[in-house]
C-alpha cells in the first residue's frame, strides 16, 4: 500500500487570491541577498568511475523514498517510518544526511511520519516537506487507540498535516524543524516551484493528494484542492483532480514559461492559469496512464535559446489501465497487476504553443517507475523501474513478496532530444546495475555530473527476506563524459539575475583542446526533489551566449543572465555548468534570483558581443557571426554559430482558450 497523507503544493503565487494575513512566519530563515562575487574555479571530478557503469558507493542509512541534493556536498533522504537499523534519538531513523565526497551518513531526527510526503525548494534555499501518514507500529499498521503524538516502537507522530523545513548545511548543524500544520491532510501531493511574480509572497504550490492513502484514490478521501506555501488562505478546488479518479495522486505538474501550469492526472491533462483560477482542458494523454501508480517517467526537456525557451514535457512508459480496472479500495486488487506489462510509448507536448500531443520514440521495453535525470550535456538518463506491474505494495496473494511490480529494468537508457527520430534512445556502452530499483527508488544529479541512485522498498516495513528487500545500498552512475578532461572555467558568478549585464567566462587552451569555443555553452540545472519516479522542480536552462576565440586556442564565453522571466527558471539554488563539446565542467552551486521569497527583480536582457574566431578557425568553416551558443550535447567541432529564435508571443487567456479549442480537434489521427 502506498504512502500516506502528503503535502501541500508549494506556493502558487496568485493575484486573485490575496494573502490571508500575509503569513510569512513559517519560513524560518531569510538569508541576506547574495553578493555578486565570483565563484572559485571548478576543478576535475574527485572520483574515478568508469563511464557507462554503476558503482556501489555506500549506505543510505534510511531507505531513500525521498531524496534531494541540498548543497553541493550534501544529500538528504527521507523514508517512511519503519525499522531502519540506523538509530536517531533512540529510535529508528527515517531521515539521513549523506556527505557526497565521503559517503558518510548522519542520522536525522524527524518527528512525524513522512510516508509518501513530498517537497521542494523555496527561493531562499530552504527545503520544505509536506504531508505523510498516520503514526504506525511494526508493519506499518495503525492500531486502534494508538497514540498519534509519538510512542513505541518508532516515536512517530501523525504526519498527515505535517510541514517540515530544512536549511541545508555542510557542517552537520542543520535539522528538520516542524512548522504549523496544514489545514487538510495530504498524501501523494505534488509540489512545484512558482515564479513569485506580482506582489504575492508565494513560491510553490501543493496540489492534490488524498487523506488516508491507498493504492489508488477514491471519492471518500479525495482532496482535489491546491493551496500555497507560505499560506494564502484556505485550499481551493481544482476540477481536474475532482474528475480524474482514481489515479489522481502525485498529479504531474510543471510551471510553464507562460506562467501557467501544465497538470496531467490519470488520462486527463490541462493548462491551469492559477493566477485567475481558470482551467483549460487538453486532449487526453495518449496510450497510457503516466501518474502514480502507473508511474511513467516524465521530465521537462531542456529550455534553450534554440527552442526560444519553450517548454516541452515528455512522458514515457506507465500502464494503460482504464479507471474501472483499478481497485476501488486500498490493496483491493482482484487480479495480478504484478504480471501486467508496462507501456512502451513516449509522448510529449509543448502546451504554451500547442495543445497537440506528439508521439516520440518508444522505449525498448515497457517500464513503470522509470525516472528521467537531466544531464548537463542536454541528454536525459532513464533509469530504475520494472517491466511488469506498477508502483505500490500489499499483502495480495499474487504480490511478489509485497511488490506490485516484477522484472526490474537494470540497464539505463540515454535519451537525446536533438537526435533524429527513431534514434533518440540508446544504451550503447551502458552496463546494467546489479540492484533492482523498484517502488520507492530515487535518483539525483551530482555536481560532478554523475548520478546518485538509492532506494527501493516495496514493503510495509523493513524487510530483507523477500525478492525485493528494503534497499540501503547507494550507487553512482558515471555518464559517457565522466572521465574526459573537464573544462575549468574562470569567472563563474555565484548568483544569476533575471536579465542584466552578461558576464565573461575564460576557457584555457587545455579546456578547448578537443573542441573550440564555438562549441561551448552555459547551462543551469535544478536537480529537484526525487520521489516516486519523479524529480519535482527538476529543469534545465541553457543561457544565451556568444564567444571570442583567441589565436592560442583559448577563448572567452560571453554569457547572458537568466532570461528576464522567472517562469522559465524559478528562483532558488541550482547548479551552473559550462559544457564544451558535450563535456561539462564540475557544477558550481549558485543562487538564481534575489535569494528571497517574493517578486523577483527583472531587468532587460543584456546585449551580447558578436561572436568571433581567429582567421585560422574561421577558415575551417566556423562563422564569426553573433551566436546564442551551441547545444550542450553538440560534440562536433567547428560548427556554425546559432542565432536566437524569434521572440515568443505570450499567450493570453483568450488566445490560450482558442489554441486549446482548435488543438483539441486535431488529435494526431487514429493513433490517439
Amino acid at each position: 500500500m502506498p504512502c500516506r497523507n502528503l503535502l501541500l503544493f508549494l506556493a502558487l503565487a496568485t493575484a486573485l487570491f490575496p494573502p490571508a494575513s500575509a503569513s510569512l512566519t513559517p519560513v524560518r530563515k531569510q538569508p541576506p541577498p547574495p553578493t555578486k562575487r565570483q565563484s572559485s574555479t571548478p576543478g576535475q571530478p574527485t572520483k574515478s568511475g568508469t563511464p557507462g557503469t554503476f558503482e556501489i558507493v555506500g549506505n543510505s542509512g534510511a531507505s531513500a523514498q525521498q531524496m534531494f541534493l541540498g548543497t553541493s556536498n550534501k544529500i538528504y533522504i527521507l523514508d517512511k517510518t519503519e525499522a531502519n537499523p540506523l538509530q536517531a534519538g533512540g529510535f529508528p531513523a527515517w531521515g539521513t544526511e549523506i556527505d557526497v565526497s565521503t559517503n558518510d551518513v548522519r542520522p536525522m531526527v524527524v518527528k512525524s511520519n513522512t510516508f509518501c510526503a513530498a517537497g521542494n525548494v523555496l527561493a531562499n534555499g530552504s527545503w520544505v516537506n509536506f504531508g505523510g501518514n498516520q503514526a504506525v507500529v511494526w508493519g506499518g499498521i495503525t492500531p486502534n487507540g494508538f497514540s498519534q503524538t509519538g510512542g513505541a516502537p518508532y516515536n512517530d507522530a501523525d504526519g498527515g498535516k505535517g510541514v517540515r523545513i530544512l536549511d541545508p548545511c555542510d557542517d552537520e548543524s542543520c535539522d528538520w524543524v516542524d512548522l504549523p500544520a496544514m489545514t487538510t491532510r495530504r498524501w501523494y501531493p505534488t509540489i512545484e516551484n512558482l515564479e513569485d511574480g506580482s506582489l504575492i509572497v508565494a513560491n510553490a504550490t501543493q496540489i492534490g493528494g488524498d487523506e488516508w492513502g491507498g493504492y489508488v484514490n477514491d471519492a471518500s478521501q479525495n482532496n482535489p484542492t491546491y493551496e500555497f506555501f507560505p499560506s494564502q488562505g484556505d485550499p481551493i478546488g481544482l476540477n481536474i483532480l475532482l474528475n480524474s479518479l482514481p489515479c489522481n495522486l502525485f498529479p504531474l505538474t510543471w510551471l510553464l514559461p507562460s506562467g501557467n501550469l501544465l497538470i496531467q492526472s490519470n488520462w486527463a491533462a490541462e493548462v491551469f492559469d492559477y493566477k485567475n483560477a481558470v482551467e483549460y482542458p487538453l486532449p487526453n494523454i495518449p496510450n497510457a496512464v503516466r501518474v502514480y501508480p502507473a508511474s511513467g517517467a516524465t521530465a521537462m526537456l531542456p529550455l534553450t535559446p534554440a527552442n526560444n525557451w519553450t517548454a516541452t514535457v515528455i512522458f514515457c512508459g506507465g500502464t494503460n489501465l482504464e479507471p474501472d480496472q483499478w481497485p476501488d479500495q486500498p490493496g483491493g486488487a482482484s487480479w495480478n497487476i504484478a504480471a501486467y506489462p508496462a507501456d512502451t510509448s513516449c509522448v510529449k507536448i509543448s502546451p504554451d504553443v500547442s495543445s497537440q500531443w506528439e508521439y516520440d520514440d518508444s522505449i525498448p521495453e515497457g517500464r513503470s517507475m522509470g525516472q528521467f535525470i537531466i544531464l548537463p550535456n542536454g541528454k536525459l538518463m532513464l533509469l530504475n523501474g520494472a517491466e511488469l506491474g506498477t508502483a505500490g505494495y500489499g499483502n495480495d496473494s499474487w504480490a511478489v513478496g509485497h511488490s506490485y511490480a516484477d522484472q526490474p529494468v537494470l540497464t539505463p537508457l540515454i535519451y537525446d532530444p536533438n537526435a533524429p527520430a527513431r534514434s533518440r534512445f540508446n544504451r550503447d556502452g551502458l552496463q546494467a546495475s546489479t540492484i533492482p530499483r523498484m517502488y520507492h527508488s530515487s535518483a539525483t544529479l551530482l555536481p560532478d555530473g554523475s548520478v546518485f541512485v538509492s532506494g527501493s522498498n516495496p514493503n510495509p516495513d523493513y524487510d530483507i527476506s523477500v525478492k525485493y528487500p528494503t534497499e540501503y545500498r547507494t550507487e553512482r552512475f558515471y555518464p559517457s563524459y565522466y572521465s574526459s578532461r573537464r573544462p575549468e572555467p574562470v569567472g563563474l558568478p555565484t548568483t544569476l539575475s533575471y536579465g542584466g549585464p552578461s558576464f565573461d567566462v575564460q576557457l584555457s587552451t587545455d579546456d578547448l583542446a578537443n573542441t573550440n569555443i564555438a562549441n561551448c555553452s552555459a547551462v543551469v540545472i535544478r536537480t529537484g526533489y526525487s520521489t516516486h519516479a519523479m524529480n519535482m522542480g527538476q529543469r534545465m536552462v541553457q543561457l544565451a551566449s556568444s564567444y571570442t576565440g583567441n589565436t592560442d586556442g583559448s577563448g572567452v564565453l560571453h554569457v547572458a543572465q537568466m532570461p528576464p522571466n522567472p517562469a522559465i527558471f524559478q528562483p532558488g539554488p541550482a547548479l551552473l555548468f559550462v559544457v564544451c563539446g558535450g563535456v561539462p565542467s564540475v557544477g558550481e552551486w549558485i543562487m538564481v534570483g534575489s535569494g528571497e521569497i517574493g517578486q523577483q527583480p527583472i531587468s532587460d536582457a543584456g546585449v551580447l558581443p558578436a561572436s568571433s574566431l581567429p582567421a585560422s578557425a574561421a577558415s575551417n568553416g566556423t562563422s564569426g557571426s553573433p551566436s546564442t551558443g551551441s547545444s550542450p550535447s553538440d560534440s562536433s567541432s567547428g560548427s556554425g554559430s546559432k542565432s536566437g529564435a524569434p521572440e515568443r508571443v505570450p499567450l493570453t487567456a483568450g488566445s490560450l482558450a482558442l489554441t486549446l479549442a482548435l488543438g483539441a480537434l486535431v488529435l494526431l489521427g487514429a493513433s490517439l
